[in-house]
Parts: C-alpha cells; sequence; structure tokens
C-alpha cells in the first residue's frame, strides 16, 4: 500500500525547521499542497539576506517539485490563525490535514517554575493547538473529511523532571484528541495523538551526540503520515523515535467494589493491589465506561 496525498491540503505548524520541517518536506513529497507555518524565526538566505524558516522550507519544497505556501502566524493569535486557514482555503480550495507541531519549551522543576512561563507553554501547546484545530474544524465538518493529529509526547504521559509545565500541555492534548476523535467520526475527522522522541533545536544539549544521531526528526515522520493518510485510525497515541513505533494506551483495571461505609478508606487501602490488577483491564471506548463499571459493580454487588 503506498500512502500518497494527491490533491490534499495539509497545515503543519511550526514547521521551519525539526519535525515540523519533516512532516511538511515528506507531506510534499507525496502529493500533499502544503502551510508551513512557523512564527518568525529567520535563516540566512540564499542572496545573504534574512529569510524566514517557513520561506526557507517553501523554497525547499518547491525546488523538489511541490506545492507549498508560507504562513508566520503565532498559533496563539486566533485572528492571524483565522487568516492562515482563509488563505488554505482560498489558494486551494480546502483543508484537509492539520498538523498540530508548533511547541516551545520553558524547562524547571516546578518549585522554581515561574507561572508565566506555565501558562506560556500551555498556551502555545495546548490552545495553539485548539485554536487552529477550531479554524479548521468546520471547514472538514462541510467536506466531510479531516485528519489531525496533536503533538503529544512521553513526558505528558509518564512525566519528566523539570516539564511539569510541558507534560501538562502534552497530556491534555491527549483529553482533546480523545473527545474530538468521538466528535468527528460522523464526518470522517479522524484525530491522532503523535508522540516523538527526536533530536531538535528544542532537545539540544538534552541528550548525549551520540543518541542524538539515531533521533533524527524524520526517522518520526512515517509515522505522521500514516496517521494523516487515507486509511489513518483515529483515537490512537502513536510512540515513534529512532525509526521505532510503539503505542501508547490509556486503560481501566476492571476494579473492586469496596461500597460507601464508614470504613471504605480503609477498604481501598487494603484492597489497593486488586484495584490495581491490570489482568482484565481495557481502553474505555469513551469518558462513560468508567460509571458504568462502577455503578455494575454497585448494583451487583447489593
Amino acid at each position: 500500500m503506498s500512502i500518497r496525498f494527491n490533491g490534499k491540503v495539509a497545515v503543519v505548524t511550526g514547521a521551519g525547521g525539526g519535525l515540523g520541517k519533516q512532516h511538511a518536506l515528506a507531506l510534499a513529497a507525496r502529493g500533499a499542497k502544503v502551510v508551513v507555518n512557523d512564527f518568525g524565526r529567520a535563516a540566512p538566505g540564499a542572496d545573504g539576506g534574512a529569510l524566514s524558516a517557513a520561506d526557507a522550507v517553501v523554497n525547499e519544497i518547491r525546488a523538489a517539485g511541490g506545492t507549498a505556501i508560507a504562513n508566520h502566524a503565532s498559533v496563539t493569535d486566533e485572528a492571524a490563525v483565522a487568516a492562515m486557514v482563509r488563505e488554505a482555503v482560498g489558494t486551494w480550495g480546502r483543508i484537509d490535514i492539520l498538523v498540530n507541531n508548533a511547541g516551545i519549551l520553558r524547562d524547571k522543576s516546578f518549585g522554581k517554575m515561574d507561572l508565566a512561563d506555565f501558562r506560556l507553554v500551555l498556551d502555545v501547546h495546548l490552545m495553539g493547538a485548539a485554536i487552529c484545530t477550531k479554524a479548521a474544524w468546520d471547514i472538514m465538518r462541510a467536506q466531510k473529511y479531516g485528519r489531525i493529529v496533536m503533538t503529544t509526547s512521553s513526558s505528558g504521559l509518564y512525566g519528566n523532571f523539570g516539564q511539569a509545565n510541558y507534560g501538562a500541555a502534552k497530556m491534555a492534548l491527549v483529553g482533546l484528541m480523545q473527545t474530538l476523535s468521538i466528535e468527528g467520526a460522523k464526518d470522517n475527522i479522524r484525530v491522532n495523538c503523535l508522540a516523538p522522541t527526536a533530536a531538535t533545536r528544542m532537545t539540544e544539549g538534552l541528550m548525549p551526540a551520540d543518541v542524538l544521531a539515531k533521533l533524527a526528526p524524520e526517522s518520526v515522520t512515517p509515522g505522521l503520515l500514516y496517521l494523516v493518510s487515507e486509511d489513518a485510525p483515529t483515537r490512537a497515541i502513536l510512540c515513534a523515535g529512532a525509526g521505532t513505533f510503539e503505542r501508547a494506551y490509556i486503560t481501566l483495571t476492571d476494579g473492586v467494589h469496596v461500597g460507601t461505609g464508614p470504613d471504605a478508606a480503609e477498604g481501598v487501602a487494603a484492597r489497593f493491589a486488586a484495584i490495581s490488577d491490570r489482568t482484565d483491564e481495557t481502553v474505555p471506548e469513551n469518558g462513560g465506561t468508567q460509571g458504568k463499571n462502577e455503578v455494575a459493580k454497585a448494583m451487583a454487588a447489593i
């Protein structure tokens, strides 16, 4: 099966370098028309003048025979994002793919972290993805087709020292994906998460050089291409790095009915190992599954 994107229009945020650049290049190479979004970073131009990172990627795509336009909106700017979407639709008539990749780091242990940096990271990662998705959502609903990827992280899924802000934002994107995949299903909008491990500008200095060499951003992009393809899954959390791909799940154990009596807290403590037993755990279809399980066990205990 060959994955192609002929006739499809893709928007990739944070695509001036790193993962976003590789995603944009690969989508264009497989036939997509690409909006390369990146906020303001400059790169040296061929004539010695300043060239935006987005423009540099667009030039690379066009030199390879692809089709792309640059956009410099901040994903936190609702008006600018709306204008970006209007430009894409005005130029090519539709938006089929949205890759929410833009992000920043403000790492520091929580005790030393300024709340302004906490808010800023959530604004870019979480609100940025929500703003971009909201701008494209009704277009995808009307055309009965959409593929959206949220860029999550192992720091959100499993935690990482010094990244309380980043981890909170990245796990919030999983929650956003879970609900949007349910709401978009009837209109053939499939929403997934990608959790990359890659050497990018954001990770420079965090890993040894020999490790970084194996974690090239392009080793993640094959997973992205599948998640935005016509045959994409939905509600998947795909982890990727160094050419290895895994899948993460949010699961629910079968649980134990302890009751609500005066000694219920002690009952939870006494049976916590059984409550935690993963033997019959499930992946709930939606948030209501937890409540149904709890009520069913309570009724059975009567």
